[in-house]
């Protein structure tokens, strides 16, 4: 069984598969390519991606690719937590510059669906935290790009009190009106 969940954008989704349980632990399909189909979603995932973080306020976006590697992600996370954001990067469409997001855990396991044409990052919310996320194109160095992850015209209420962590490519994306996007709302 699947459980889909639309967000306000309704193009990014969150995902629920069964657990089966007893006292020995719990078992559980965390991707099943028929079941995802019977529910509409059809992305051919080519790539699995697998991040750590060991502190909590660790930041990782906002980040897509473009051109023939844009990507579509599958997010869950393994141990630990995460706020999850997703940003509609797509020119022409009524929620371009808006976000969704949610918090994925380990214990809630639960999955966002972030589809191409839209901006993804997230921010540990609890040390030693574990992302796995699938991808329907493969990572090309020359198509990554990103954008500000505090944006003033985006205006992400992340959960934090302090500075995250960032990478050091993180600090230098462009905010979404100086940055050279590359994706098209299609109706």
């Amino acid at each position: 069984m699947l459980e889909v969940t639309k967000l306000d954008i309704p193009e990014v989704m969150l995902l629920k598969t069964r657990q089966f349980g007893d006292d020995r632990g719990w078992f559980s399909e965390s991707y099943n390519k028929q079941r995802f189909a019977d529910a509409g979603i059809t992305h051919d995932f080519v790539q699995d991606n697998h991040s750590y973080s060991a502190e909590a306020g660790v930041l990782r976006g906002l980040h897509f690719q473009t051109g023939d590697f844009a990507q579509t992600k599958l997010v869950r996370v393994l141990r630990g937590s995460i706020f999850d954001v997703a940003v509609d990067i797509r020119h022409g469409s009524p929620t371009y510059g808006k976000w969704v997001s949610a918090i994925i855990s380990a214990e809630n396991f639960t999955q966002i669906l972030v589809p191409r044409g839209f901006a993804h990052g997230l921010l540990t919310l609890e040390p030693d935290t574990e992302v796995m996320y699938k991808v329907d194109a493969h990572y090309d160095k020359a198509s990554d790009m990103g954008i500000r992850w505090d944006d003033p015209d985006i205006g992400i209420d992340w959960p934090t009190t302090t500075p995250p962590q960032l990478s050091e490519k993180d600090t230098v994306h462009p905010g979404l009106a100086e940055s050279d996007v590359h994706f098209t709302y299609d109706g």
